[in-house]
């Protein structure tokens, strides 16, 4: 299976320049370009460090609903639908799902596809511009594909009229010409499956909204689950973690399994520049203080100091 994966500022449409046969010819070779340097500075090491990061948290991800640790319903009945639609042979029905920030929404988009064993396309609303762009991507699906849209509440409303008939009835609607000689042009679609993530609900307009047949709100995880998410994030990484500091670094983590994997790779810095061998309590304790992370998980990230000073364990 083959994920068609693109980032949130590619709305899955490549640019091609068009270069003129006459000025293919006066244009001389070019020597290779030389490496860009960042703007930031350091010759391009916060982009890749941010890249990193991206590839890190994508590898936390849990790949199957069996590994996805809570939301216990919506598993239940994610994993029925998905079921029932694979021995149908069938798209499964148009799925939303709302909540704040880092609950997991784009891991279940994830999982969907691959328990259906489909192809995934990934793009978000604010980068699907024009309404040819989505035309493009929707059209270029094959059948039972998933199409991942994150932050779908900021799609431009021309471009959300567009997904109306190729939702409900799979054909595409396009007005071709302009002026007295335009006229509309039908165009059928392979039946697809739209995973919808939004974390504001009430700005999808209602008739996007009632073209979903799944919605699912995902709740805030408890402190048993979030420290069980750092435990099986600790193994991937192999960052060897006791219960008791695994429990610590869950009672900060306000509910979200985002800021917990945050909190467990600072810390795993922490243990490592340090030189402790396992992630206890008292060693979680000492990096979340440096940290300046209270027991209510308040923190400032954006002037977070580095994990380099040394900390001497309790004797």
């Amino acid at each position: 299976m083959r994920n068609n994966n693109h980032s949130s500022e590619d709305p899955g449409i490549a640019d091609v320049d068009q270069v003129s046969d006459a000025e293919q010819q006066q244009a001389a070779p070019r020597p290779p370009r030389a490496p860009t340097k960042s703007k930031q500075g350091g010759g391009g090491a916060a982009p890749v460090a941010n890249e990193e990061e991206r590839q890190l948290d994508y590898s936390l991800r849990p790949r199957s609903l069996a590994e996805f640790i809570g939301q216990q319903r919506i598993k239940q009945v994610l994993g029925m639908s998905i079921e029932a639609a694979r021995k149908r042979g069938e798209a499964l029905d148009h799925t939303l799902f709302s909540a704040p920030p880092g609950l997991g929404k784009t891991s279940l988009a994830h999982i969907i596809a691959r328990e259906l064993g489909v192809n995934m396309r990934v793009t978000s609303g604010p980068a699907i511009e024009r309404a040819g762009d989505l035309a493009a991507i929707v059209s270029d699906l094959d059948q039972g594909d998933v199409l991942f849209i994150d932050e779908i509440h900021r799609l431009a409303r021309v471009v959300e009229e567009i997904l109306y008939p190729a939702m409900e009835d799979f054909e595409l609607n396009i007005v071709v010409g302009k002026g007295p000689g335009a006229h509309s042009m039908k165009l059928a679609v392979k039946p697809f499956t739209m995973v919808g993530a939004t974390t504001r609900s009430g700005l999808l307009s209602s008739p996007l909204r009632d073209r979903f047949g799944q919605h699912y709100h995902l709740d805030f995880y408890g402190h048993d689950e979030l420290t069980q998410i750092i435990q099986r994030s600790a193994q991937l990484l192999d960052v060897h973690i006791d219960h008791a500091g695994a429990v610590e670094l869950a009672a900060r983590a306000r509910g979200t399994p985002r800021i917990a994997n945050r909190l467990l790779r600072r810390v795993r810095d922490f243990a490592q520049v340090n030189a402790a061998p396992v992630v206890t309590s008292e060693v979680a304790l000492g990096a979340l203080e440096l940290l300046e992370i209270d027991a209510c998980g308040s923190n400032s990230w954006r002037s977070m100091p580095a994990a380099s000073t040394r900390w001497t364990a309790p004797s």
